[in-house]
């Protein structure tokens, strides 16, 4: 593909946000859809569309070469809608799934992987070009201590031996970029991870490290965490898929693989830079 025409969802998101910023970096010309007001470099197009009303895409969409698909909802209800809106405009659709899809089935956390299940089912069924990115971990879900952090100094969580291999959402992004615009990874569904396995306990130590005072990580029982996680305002049956979730990776711990060196050219980033690079969050 030369130059192609990109829409990006989720363009305000950690994720979608740095899609939007390399691809122009890249001098690729790229749209970026909201549902209200948003800042972006000049030379990137806003556009007004919902992913919740199919029937908004179309002027987003005329004419776009390839989408970069970040699903928002907790089920593929009115996925299909949106899939066929974006095959009578685009040739091409990346999708942000999770390394959670793929897995056996009746595991801890497939509630949360259910709605990617069937997002990839739709995406490879509509006879359009595709590729899904299956990232472990966010390391941005980190930012969610950054209240506690500001105020105590302190991490009250589960699990503080739970080591993941959380990926940095520039390294995401790369791999996007690269699946947008060329054909490296037409019909692939790579595993991406970050370079190592942290624990919780270390991810808050390094937050400290980068904003220059310690942070203590203080170890709550798991069923207290799901009650805050609920009065919270989360979702019982996202409380309910995610943590249990996390505690099977205790025994089975997510892989670590070098695949976003492979597919970039450059090796993925370390919690400990994401920590630097974020250092503002949680000052």
């Amino acid at each position: 593909m030369t130059q192609p025409r990109i829409l990006v969802t989720g363009a305000t998101g950690r994720v979608g946000g740095a899609v939007v910023a390399q691809l122009h970096a890249a001098g690729v010309p790229v749209r970026a859809l909201v549902r209200g007001e948003a800042d972006f470099p000049e030379g990137v197009q806003a556009v007004r569309g919902d992913l919740g009303d199919p029937a908004s895409l179309d002027a987003a969409l005329e004419g776009v070469d390839a989408v970069f698909l970040v699903w928002p909802f907790l089920s593929a209800e009115g996925a299909s809608d949106v899939i066929d809106v974006i095959g009578k405009h685009a040739r091409r659709v990346v999708y942000l799934s999770s390394a959670g899809v793929g897995g056996q089935g009746d595991k801890p956390g497939e509630a949360i992987t259910m709605f990617h299940t069937e997002l990839e089912r739709l995406v490879e069924a509509s006879g359009l070009q595709w590729t899904a990115l299956r990232p472990t971990g966010f390391a941005s879900n980190t930012l969610g201590w950054a209240e506690e952090v500001r105020a105590a100094g302190t991490v009250r969580a589960p699990l503080a031996k739970l080591a993941r291999p959380l990926i940095h959402e520039a390294d995401m992004a790369a791999v996007a970029v690269q699946a947008l615009t060329s054909d490296a990874l037409l019909g692939a569904r790579p595993l991406i991870t970050g370079p190592e396995l942290i624990t919780q306990e270390r991810q808050a130590a390094l937050i400290g490290e980068a904003i220059g005072r310690p942070v203590r990580f203080e170890e709550v029982a798991l069923e207290e965490a799901v009650e805050q996680m609920k009065a919270a305002g989360y979702p019982a049956e996202l409380v309910e898929a995610v943590l249990p979730a996390q505690a099977e990776m205790l025994e089975n711990p997510e892989p670590v693989n070098d695949e976003v060196e492979r597919i970039t050219g450059t090796p993925a980033r370390s919690f400990h830079q994401w920590a630097a690079d974020h250092a503002a969050d949680f000052r």
